[in-house]
């Protein structure tokens, strides 16, 4: 495997090629090859998907200088070295399914940068220098640890699309609003309480998604021919931990059954309005009413549906 490893980067480096592709060849170390002499010169896009690599050289940025798009999807790197801030010229870097706990502050220098794949790790919080990456496109973030966004983000002025999906953040910094050029926005499945007033005010933002945040009970009014998804919103409410509606007239208060607080799901056995209007009176008057003399003489002027309901 070393041999066949070797054989493809020599042939890589002798006739100058621009792609090179080592995915799934179960390396445990950047190899050796790469960065040997002057390294691959030519070299601008470089897939090494599906290995296990822990972490990256020094020198890469010295050795690979041209290189354009950089894939690392599903290794086991836990930092980003400060030397990814010199791949000056980087424009796709693809760091998801990793172990990666930090992102170093020098990915602020990548200023080429369009596409940022950090998704599946255990980021807790991201460096506000991502907002100096003002050509980045697209920012892939979702199923993290993250808390909060840097405030810096809406300095990303040609960011398109940002997936947060699956993480910790209890709200959205109401400067991402300021974002002149996204277009897509999705946060399901967060802890999020509310959302800023002017989200979706620009009319750039077509498309939101906020499925499965249980605390978020509300939207702002930008957002309503905007929002995608918002299944799995607003906590469900307890029959038992919420008051009866009623409604009074004068010294009379009548109560609503508690029926009326389960509908709201398909399962929920729904009854007739009728039914429910005439348990109302019936509750309400049978107090009224003495020694079932008055309730025969009402009994008497009622129509008969009613009075089937009433004696059941």
């Amino acid at each position: 495997m070393a041999s066949e490893l070797c054989k493809t980067i020599s042939v890589a480096r002798l006739e100058k090629h621009k792609n090179l592709f080592l995915n799934y060849r179960n390396l445990h170390h950047f190899p050796l090859e790469l960065l040997k002499d002057e390294g691959l010169q030519y070299l601008e896009r470089l897939y090494m998907k599906r290995n296990s690599l822990t972490t990256l050289p020094e020198n890469l940025a010295q050795k690979l200088p041209n290189l354009v798009e950089l894939y690392l999807h599903s290794n086991n790197i836990v930092v980003v070295p400060e030397a990814i801030g010199s791949l000056v010229k980087l424009q796709c870097l693809d760091l998801s399914d990793n172990a990666l706990e930090i992102v170093c502050p020098e990915i602020g220098r990548l200023r080429a940068l369009r596409h940022l794949r950090l998704a599946n790790n255990q980021l807790q919080f991201l460096p506000p220098e991502v907002g100096d990456l003002k050509e980045l496109q697209t920012l892939d973030i979702s199923t993290n640890r993250l808390l909060t966004l840097p405030e810096r983000l809406h300095l990303c002025l040609s960011l398109q699309y940002l997936t947060v999906d699956r993480n910790r953040l209890w709200y959205v910094p109401r400067h991402l609003c300021q974002l002149p050029s996204l277009n897509e926005l999705s946060m399901a499945g967060n802890r999020l309480a509310f959302l800023p007033l002017d989200l979706g005010r620009s009319r750039e933002l077509q498309y939101v998604y906020v499925d499965n945040n249980i605390h978020l009970k509300g939207l702002p009014s930008y957002l309503y021919n905007k929002v995608i998804g918002c299944s799995g919103c607003g906590a469900p409410i307890q029959v038992s931990e919420v008051k009866l509606l009623s409604f009074s007239s004068g010294q009379l208060t009548v109560f609503l059954p508690a029926e009326v607080k389960a509908i709201g799901t398909e399962n929920d056995h729904v009854l007739p309005l009728q039914e429910l209007a005439m348990r109302c009176l019936y509750h309400t008057y049978h107090s009224f009413l003495k020694g079932g003399q008055l309730l025969v003489l009402w009994l008497t002027a009622a129509p008969p549906s009613v009075c089937r309901l009433l004696t059941c």
